[in-house]
C-alpha cells in the first residue's frame, strides 16, 4: 500500500482518512477510524492488527505517540510497516520501518499527517500535504481528495496505479463516508465519480441513519427528498 492522508476536520471534528495505491483493495487493508476518537493508516507490508488494535487503544484515549510506540514494540515485522496515527486531539504520529521500499517517508503535523512508500519521490507527500494546507475552503472530503491528486501529479506510486479509498467518520461509529475504488486504470478520477454519485441521495440518506441520540434515526422520506436537494444544490453552486 502506498500513500496516504489522514486528518481531523478543524470544523466539524470528523476523521477521514484517504489513500491510493498500485495495489489491489487498498480500501479493504489500510484505513481505520472512528468517530471522536481517531483515525490511522496502516501500509507498505500492511498490518490489520495495527487498525483493530490501534482503534482500541484510540478508545481507551491513548495518544498517537503511544499508540505507535505500543504497536510497532510488539511487532517483529515493524521494519517493513508504515503507520500513522491521529487521536481525539488531533495530534499525529507516523512510524516508517527502514525497510519500506524507497522512496518512503511521512510528514506529521498537528491535525494531518501523509505518509508513503513506493514514491515517485518526497515530492508526492510535499505536494499532498501543501495540496491539503491550502484547500480549507473545501469541504472535509474534497480536500482529502485534492490532496491526494496533487500528490499524483507529482508521480504517485512509482509503479503505477489501482486502487483507491476514502473515509471519513463524523459523530457515529460507523463512517458517514465510505468509498473504494478496488481496481481501476484511474482510481482517483473514479473515487471522485462515486462522491458525485454520492450526492444524489445516499450522503442524505446517511444524516438519516440511527445514531446513538437518536436511536430511530429520520425514516420520514419527504425529510430526506429534501435535504437530497440542498445537498445536490450546495455542490452546484
Amino acid at each position: 500500500m502506498t500513500w496516504s492522508i489522514i486528518a481531523k476536520d478543524p470544523e466539524s471534528g470528523a476523521f477521514g482518512v484517504a489513500v491510493t495505491t498500485k495495489f489491489f483493495a487498498v480500501g479493504a487493508l489500510c484505513p481505520y477510524g472512528a468517530a471522536q476518537v481517531g483515525a490511522l493508516a496502516t501500509q507498505a507490508f500492511v498490518n490489520p492488527l495495527y487498525g483493530h488494535d490501534g482503534l482500541r487503544l484510540l478508545a481507551e484515549g491513548r495518544s498517537a505517540e503511544e499508540i505507535v510506540a505500543i504497536l510497532t514494540a510488539a511487532d517483529p515485522g515493524r521494519d517493513v510497516r508504515q503507520l500513522h496515527v491521529i487521536d481525539r486531539e488531533g495530534r499525529t504520529v507516523a512510524h516508517t520501518g527502514r525497510e519500506c521500499v524507497d522512496w518512503c517517508g511521512h510528514l506529521a503535523e498537528d491535525g494531518v499527517s501523509v505518509a508513503g512508500n513506493m514514491l515517485a519521490g518526497p515530492a508526492v507527500i510535499e505536494a499532498t500535504l501543501e495540496a491539503f494546507r491550502h484547500h480549507a475552503d473545501l469541504p472535509f472530503a474534497e480536500r482529502l481528495m485534492t490532496a491526494l491528486d496533487a500528490g499524483q501529479a507529482e508521480g504517485g506510486d512509482k509503479r503505477g496505479k489501482q486502487s483507491a479509498a476514502l473515509k471519513v467518520w463524523r459523530t457515529e461509529l460507523y463512517p458517514a463516508l465510505d468509498l473504494r475504488v478496488d481496481d481501476h486504470l484511474e482510481p482517483l478520477e473514479e473515487l471522485r465519480r462515486l462522491y458525485g454519485v454520492a450526492h444524489e441521495r445516499f450522503l442524505a440518506f446517511m444524516e438519516a441513519m440511527a445514531t446513538r441520540t437518536n436511536p430511530a434515526g429520520i425514516t420520514d422520506r419527504t425529510w430526506i427528498d429534501q435535504r437530497t436537494r440542498e445537498i445536490q444544490d450546495a455542490r452546484h453552486g
